[in-house]
Formats: structure tokens, sequence, C-alpha cells
């Protein structure tokens, strides 16, 4: 087994990690390099100057996320669900034969329409191996949350939700602006519930959105308790509509949001494990694993 270069270079943001021969992390490095601020012909010099001094004639390097998107480094075809380690360590995308190669992310049709995810596997990969697990129901939530069922070690399927996307887009651009203060501020746990309450209970979000409005006109909520009642809206929306038949989930995101999702969660009855970022660099490490078997 060659030692691993592990990169996760999104849209704004670019991680990389050295991993020795048995997947411990060695080093871990960060740039605000993401996908969107390298120049054309730009992402071979990003990736040197990063893993400075980590490459040799024996290491590998595996990147996942945008960085295979057709504004990345090189696009690289979507797995098609289902799929485990095997498959997608056959369908990586090589940018140098033998040394550095992309992930190529996941894709799925759900009632006919395509679905599509790139980092997220890599992460529920990685999360399937710390936990030890084969059977699983993964929530990523974020900008466009996703929901990603695991069966026997593989992803089945999965469903993005645009939750946080929505959030800013009430927050900043409708008619929920003018009453909303300019900062999130800290979480009002107590608006929060009621949000997810309410939203669990309407048809809607498009029912219940207005109501953040409302709550403030007629001085039920405080202007500084809006922004966590909205949160809780689309979050519990999120939740009303994926209707989750589980009874606990692996939930990975920041601590902001994972303590959210708990919540919100737990108004449903469903408990939750968590995992951080360390299982990114384990789900890279386990594809180049299964390459080197299958090698």
């Amino acid at each position: 087994m060659k030692t691993l270069i592990a990169i996760d270079w999104g849209t704004t943001s670019l991680r990389a990690a050295l991993l020795d021969e048995q997947g411990h992390v060695k080093e871990e490095r960060a740039s605000p390099q993401g996908i969107l601020a390298i120049a054309p012909g730009g992402f071979p010099d990003a990736f040197n100057a990063l893993c400075k001094g980590w490459q040799s004639r024996d290491s590998l390097a595996l990147m996942s996320g945008m960085v295979g998107s057709r504004q990345g480094w090189m696009e690289a075809p979507y797995c098609p669900c289902p799929a485990g380690f095997d498959d997608i360590a056959r369908q990586l995308a090589w940018v140098e034969p033998g040394r550095v190669a992309i992930v190529p992310g996941m894709s799925c049709e759900r009632d006919g329409v395509p679905d599509v995810m790139r980092g997220e596997e890599v992460q529920v990969f990685g999360a399937l191996r710390l936990l030890g697990l084969i059977d699983a129901t993964v929530v990523l939530p974020g900008t466009h949350s996703k929901w990603v069922t695991v069966r026997g070690g593989r992803i089945e399927s999965f469903a993005t939700w645009m939750t946080g996307e929505f959030y800013a887009l009430l927050r900043q651009h409708s008619i929920l602006s003018r009453t909303l203060p300019a900062q999130d501020g800290e979480l009002d746990i107590a608006a929060f519930d009621r949000g997810v309450d309410r939203a669990l209970q309407t048809a809607s979000l498009l029912g219940s959105a207005f109501s953040a409005r409302t709550l403030s006109l007629f001085e039920q909520l405080p202007a500084a308790a809006l922004p966590s009642y909205l949160s809780g809206l689309v979050i519990g929306e999120e939740l009303r509509a994926q209707a989750p038949q589980t009874s606990a989930v692996v939930v990975m995101g920041s601590p902001a949001l994972t303590q959210r999702y708990d919540r919100a969660l737990a108004h449903c009855g469903i408990a939750t494990q968590h995992i951080g970022a360390q299982a990114t660099w384990q789900g890279l490490w386990a594809i180049a694993r299964t390459l080197g078997e299958t090698a």
C-alpha cells in the first residue's frame, strides 16, 4: 500500500492530509483555494504547492469533491448507484496514471429524475469504516443536505435537499429579510424547536414560512429569535418531506448544524450518531486500499 495523499477539494476550500501505510494521519494542511479561486490551468500548481514535500515515487494522491466537476481539474464521470468501494476504485479519473486520481462522485435516479453528489460519498464510506457499519442512513446537512441510504456497505440511493440555500434565500431576499435582524446571533433553542414543530404540522414550507413575519408583527416572537425560528422551519420541512423510516441516523456536519439536526430529529423520535471531518480521510483510504487489493 502506497503512502496516501488525501485531498478534499471543494468549491471554496481545499484540505489535504498525508496518511501512512496504516491509514493514520501524519499531517494535515488547508488552503482557501477552492476550485472557484483557481485560474484556468492552475490546478497542478495549487496541488503541488499544498502537497510540497509529500510526493514521492511511492505516494498515491486521491482527490474528492468539486475538483472532479466540469469546473474542476478534470471531469470525473459519476458512478451510478448502487455502488461500493470497489465500484468507485474502478472508475477513478486518472490525472496522472498510477499516481494522481479523482474520485468520480455518484448519481442516482428518484422517480425518473437524476440526483448527484461529489465528495459526500467519500465521507459516507469513511463513516462506515469508522463506525463499523454496513447498513445505515447518513445525513450530511449543509447548503445542499444529503440523505444517503447504505445497505451491505454499498450506497443504494440518496436525496438532495436545498435546505441551507433556501434558508439563505428567505433570510436575505424575501419579505422576511425586513423583519429579521442583520445577524443570526446565538441559537434560540425554544424558537428553533417552535419552528421545527410548525414545519412538521403544516403541509409545506410555502404554507409555513410567512409565520416568521406574522409572529414578529404580533409580538409573539422577538426579532432576535426569528433566525432560529426560520432555521427550525426549513430543517423541519426537510424532515417532514424526507419522512425517514428509521430509528437512528448518522449525522456528519459542523457542530452548529449537528446540534440543530440532533434537536430536529429528536422531534421525530430519531436517535443520532456523529462523525467528524476525519471521515473524508478514512473514506479515501478505504478506496485506496480497495484499489491496491484490486491491483
